[in-house]
């Protein structure tokens, strides 16, 4: 027993010096980023303010070294962030910020319906905005982990935006990266592209929808977004057609599309002027689409072809458009969010240990699926997909 406790209080010993090492070595850099910040012009009461008491938190770091062993399949992306329940509280939002938006579509030439699905897909229409004080978070991340160069730059911009008055530091919250409010810019996308909409002298992102909405579009106003131009059309492309030499930046006339027999598959005929390039997102058999410089601003928001998907199709939706018609290739489709609660649900009815049921697929959620999986002799990779919801209601 004498040995054991020895050994606990030296770790304990241990643990003690690694924090205080820790502390000092933030406290460090925490007078480098002080500096520095002053030297871009932040004034010495606002840095003192937002440092104040401030610790790093390490599970900033962890986020940041955390390779996700999860990839979500692109038609459980869509089916979560495209489903009846964000198009319907997109329609809401459209009809109770009308006014708002009328002004967004004069000043910035955005149709508010690309706007609304910006919303929609960064944050829940603001529902979903993260919870870390974004000073604690740039801060841990430039003084520890990988690409401190960058945080550091995020931090002074975060720094300037509280110091400028635009949104009050106990405010300042997002996700662990920085992102922040309902269209989740980083600091530095809102200094160069946050507009002051409700005419109060501040761009305020997190707490002025006007000012959020104006600000998602004059982000894609200035990536190119040309009102009035298609984003781009589902299409059925002849047998023999390299999608390896096409993509997104390999834009061709319409004409060009139209003579390799490219067609809509609404059987409209392609538009006579303008270019667009041909993807294949999903891989052979699923959907195909031309896509134009509207498409590349929706990308140009997160950088991934899923994303700017949902973004678009989203916007369509809200339109009163219809889903894609060609199926994605599988057998075992994606899930609303309102089927993954159900699956929540009756794995919590089975007696797994899910949390609350919330639609968000984490953790808890991928083992318990996985056990059930392995119960039916299935694949346990934990997605929760069609074959499991159905499995499920059948009471196996």
């Amino acid at each position: 027993m004498r040995i054991r406790f020895a050994g606990i209080a030296a770790a304990l010993g241990a643990a003690v010096l690694v924090s205080e090492a820790t502390a000092r070595d933030f406290a460090s850099c925490a007078a480098e980023l002080r500096a520095d910040a002053l030297k871009r012009g932040i004034s010495a009461a606002t840095f003192d303010r937002a440092f104040q008491g401030l610790r790093p938190d390490p599970k900033i770091l962890e986020l940041q070294d955390a390779q996700p062993e999860f990839v979500t399949p692109l038609w459980d992306y869509l089916a979560a962030l495209v489903d009846d329940e964000r198009i319907a509280d997109g329609r809401a939002m459209l009809a109770r910020h009308a006014r708002e938006l009328d002004a967004v579509e004069r000043r910035f030439g955005v149709n508010r319906h690309v706007v609304v699905a910006v919303w929609g897909v960064e944050s829940d229409f603001g529902r979903i905005q993260g919870t870390r004080p974004l000073v604690q978070s740039l801060a841990t991340l430039s003084c520890g982990g990988r690409r401190q160069q960058l945080f550091r730059a995020e931090l002074t911009a975060a720094l300037k935006i509280v110091d400028r008055g635009d949104v009050p530091l106990e405010r300042l919250t997002g996700s662990w990266a920085g992102a922040f409010g309902p269209p989740q810019f980083m600091p530095t996308t809102f200094l160069s592209l946050a507009v002051d909409m409700d005419g109060d002298g501040h761009p305020n992102i997190v707490d002025s929808i006007p000012d959020a909405l104006g600000s998602t579009a004059n982000f894609l106003a200035k990536r190119g977004w040309e009102e009035g131009e298609a984003w781009g059309f589902e299409v059925v492309a002849p047998p023999g057609v390299d999608f390896a030499a096409e993509g997104r930046r390999v834009k061709r006339p319409y004409a060009h599309w139209a003579r390799t027999g490219v067609r809509r598959v609404d059987g409209r005929p392609l538009p006579s002027e303008g270019s667009a390039g041909l993807i294949r997102p999903a891989g052979t058999g699923g959907p195909v689409f031309l896509v134009s410089r509207n498409f590349d601003a929706a990308f140009a928001y997160n950088a991934a072809t899923s994303y700017a998907l949902a973004i678009v199709h989203l916007a369509d939706r809200l339109k009163g458009g219809p889903a894609f018609a060609t199926p994605w290739p599988t057998d075992d489709p994606g899930l609303s969010r309102a089927e993954r609660r159900e699956v929540q649900e009756r794995l919590a009815a089975k007696g797994y240990d899910i949390g609350r049921p919330d639609g968000v697929i984490g953790e808890k959620t991928r083992r318990a699926v996985a056990d059930f999986q392995a119960g039916l002799g299935r694949p346990a990779d934990g997605r929760a997909g069609r074959i499991v919801l159905e499995a499920l209601r059948a009471g196996r």
